[in-house]
C-alpha cells in the first residue's frame, strides 16, 4: 500500500496553520492591552503607544485574512492536483511557440513563468492593501502607485534575467550529478550565494534605491573612529534613501574580507535625537561582526543546505512520492518542490532553533555595545526605533519565542540596564 504523502503533507500544513493561528490570537490579545509594559512606562509616550497599538492591530487583522487565504490556496493546489495539471499545461504551451516540450529545462522555465504570473496576480491585492492602505494610514508609505508598479516590473525583469541560467544549472547538475549530487548542488548554491552577496548591493539594490556617501562631518568621523578602533575594514559609508518608499528605519553592513561597507537609512539619521545614538546602533551592528555572528549564521545555513540536498537525493527517484502528488513523471524542479513540502515539519523546528540563536546574538551584540560605553545612547536609540517604527509594545511570550528573530524591546532594555549596573 502506497504511503499517502500528499494527504500527510496537507494535513500537517493545516495543523501548523491552526497552531500558528492560535499563537496569532494570543498576540492579538496582547496587542489589545490598553497599557504599556511596566518597563516602558515613562519611556514611551502614551501617544506613541496608542499609534503603535492601532498599527499593530491593523497588521494583525490583515495577517489573519492573508494567512487564511494562503492556506486555502496552498492546500487546494496540492489536494486537487492543480500542481500536476499546471505542469502538463505549461508543457503543452511549448509546441505552440515552436519549442520542444521534451526539453526539461524549457518545460521547467515555462512552468515557472506561469507560476510567477499566478503569484503576481494572487499577491497583488494583498501587496496593494498592505502598502497603500495600512502603511499609508499610519504614515509609513511614501510610494506612489507608479513607483510601486515600477519596482514590481523591475523585480519581474530581474527574475526573467536571473532565473533561467540558475534553473538550467540545477537541472543539469541533478541529471548528471551521480552519487555526489548533494555535494555538487550544495557547491553550486554556495558559489551562487557568494556571487549574489557580491552583486546585489552593487548592481541590484541601486536599481531600487539611491546610495550616496555619508557627508563629511562629526557623524562620519565618529563611525570611522569606532570602526578603526575595532579594526573593522570599513571602505565605504553610505546613506540610502529609504524615505522615498517608507519612513521605517534601519542600518546594515555587508561585504567580504577587507572590503566592508555600512549603510544607514536616511530615516534613521532623521529619527535619532543625536549622532551618538546612531553610533550606538552601529556599535551594535559591529558587535555582530566582531563576535562572528554573520559567519556562524552563514555556516549554519550552508550545513542546513547540504543536509537538505542530501535528503533530496534519498527521495528524488521515489515513484510513490511523485505519484502521491499526481505526477507520472519525475521532473527535477517538481522533485525539489515536493521534497520541500515533505520536510515542512523539520523546517519549522529549524526555523524555531535559528530564531533562538538569533535572539541570543542580539543580546550579545547589545552587550558588546554596552561594553564599549554606549549604554546611555543605545537605550534611547532602541526606544526611538521602536517608537518611530510603531513596533508592538506588548508581546505574547509564546508568540515572540516562536516568531521573533529579535528580542522584544522590554527584554533588551532589561538586559542593557543589568549590564550597565554591572559596569558601574
Amino acid at each position: 500500500m502506497a504511503i499517502p504523502y500528499m494527504e500527510t503533507v496537507v494535513g500537517f500544513m493545516i495543523v501548523m496553520y491552526i497552531f500558528e493561528t492560535y499563537l496569532d490570537r494570543r498576540q492579538h490579545t496582547a496587542l489589545k492591552l490598553p497599557t504599556l509594559p511596566k518597563t516602558l512606562v515613562g519611556v514611551i509616550s502614551q501617544e506613541k503607544f496608542e499609534k503603535s497599538r492601532a498599527y499593530s492591530l491593523d497588521k494583525s487583522h490583515f495577517h489573519f485574512v492573508h494567512e487564511f487565504v494562503t492556506i486555502l490556496m496552498d492546500s487546494a493546489m496540492l489536494f486537487f492536483g492543480i500542481l500536476p495539471w499546471f505542469w502538463k499545461l505549461s508543457g503543452g504551451f511549448l509546441p505552440m511557440v515552436g519549442l520542444d516540450p521534451e526539453n526539461e529545462i524549457l518545460h521547467t522555465l515555462s512552468f515557472l513563468a506561469g507560476v510567477m504570473i499566478w503569484s503576481q496576480i494572487t499577491d497583488l491585492p494583498f501587496s496593494l492593501y498592505s502598502t497603500f492602505v495600512i502603511e499609508s494610514r499610519h504614515g509609513f508609505n511614501k510610494q506612489t502607485i507608479w513607483m510601486f508598479i515600477r519596482d514590481m516590473v523591475k523585480g519581474i525583469l530581474l527574475s526573467i534575467v536571473l532565473a533561467p541560467p540558475i534553473v538550467a544549472a540545477i537541472i543539469v547538475i541533478v541529471q548528471k550529478g551521480g552519487p555526489y549530487l548533494a555535494i555538487y548542488l550544495w557547491a553550486f548554491m554556495f558559489i551562487l550565494s557568494l556571487v549574489m552577496m557580491t552583486i546585489y548591493p552593487v548592481l541590484i539594490a541601486p536599481l531600487f534605491n539611491k546610495f550616496t556617501p555619508l557627508p563629511d562631518g562629526d557623524l562620519r568621523e565618529k563611525i570611522e573612529k569606532l570602526a578603526s578602533s575595532l579594526k573593522f575594514p570599513l571602505t565605504k559609508l553610505f546613506v540610502v534613501d529609504g524615505s522615498t518608499r517608507s519612513s521605517h528605519s534601519n542600518a546594515y553592513m555587508y561585504g567580504f574580507f577587507k572590503n566592508k561597507r555600512i549603510v544607514l537609512y536616511d530615516t534613521l539619521i532623521q529619527q535619532c535625537k543625536n549622532e551618538d545614538e546612531i553610533v550606538a546602533v552601529i556599535a551594535h551592528e559591529l558587535g555582530h561582526w566582531k563576535l562572528n555572528h554573520t559567519t556562524y549564521s552563514f555556516i549554519a545555513v550552508q550545513i542546513l543546505t547540504l543536509l537538505q540536498f542530501g535528503g533530496y537525493t534519498l527521495v528524488r527517484n521515489s515513484t510513490d512520492l511523485f505519484r502521491s502528488f499526481g505526477f507520472d513523471t519525475q521532473p527535477v524542479l517538481i522533485g525539489l518542490i515536493i521534497f520541500q513540502h515533505t520536510v515542512i515539519p523539520l523546517q519549522h523546528l529549524v526555523s524555531f532553533g535559528l530564531n533562538l540563536v538569533s535572539r541570543a546574538f542580539e543580546f550579545q551584540a547589545d552587550a558588546f555595545a554596552v561594553k564599549l560605553g554606549y549604554a546611555k545612547d543605545l537605550r534611547p536609540a532602541l526606544v526611538k526605533l521602536q517608537e518611530e517604527n510603531l513596533s508592538a509594545m506588548n508581546t505574547d511570550p509564546l508568540y515572540s519565542a516562536y516568531h521573533y528573530s529579535h528580542p522584544p524591546l522590554v527584554e533588551r532594555l532589561r538586559a542593557i540596564d543589568g549590564l550597565d549596573k554591572k559596569t558601574d
